[in-house]
């Protein structure tokens, strides 16, 4: 009964554009090298310490940015409501 025995086929694939660098079947997102909180600790207790640090410590850069980002979009929304100044107007 040779139909009960059967064996799997092994093939030796490799992917079309595999460079030769670490293992390509392996899933982790490009930016995970620049996170604080993705790095070497992995455990809870690690990144929610690391996560303690980033709020003691913030990156005045990355606030700045946000601010302008944030104004800049709140501008272009007043201007598609048609947002009017006048209303402010001291008589």
């Amino acid at each position: 009964m040779g139909f009960l025995k059967r064996t799997h086929k092994k093939f030796d694939y490799q992917p079309r554009y595999y460079k030769g660098e670490g293992n390509p079947f392996k899933i982790e997102h490009k930016l995970d090298q620049y996170r604080k909180t993705a790095g070497k600790n992995r455990n809870l207790k690690g990144k929610f310490n690391d996560a303690i640090d980033d709020l003691k410590n913030p990156d005045k850069s990355v606030n700045k940015t946000l601010l302008i980002i944030i104004s800049i979009l709140v501008f272009i929304f007043l201007y598609i409501i048609d947002f009017d100044l006048s209303i402010f107007k001291i008589n």
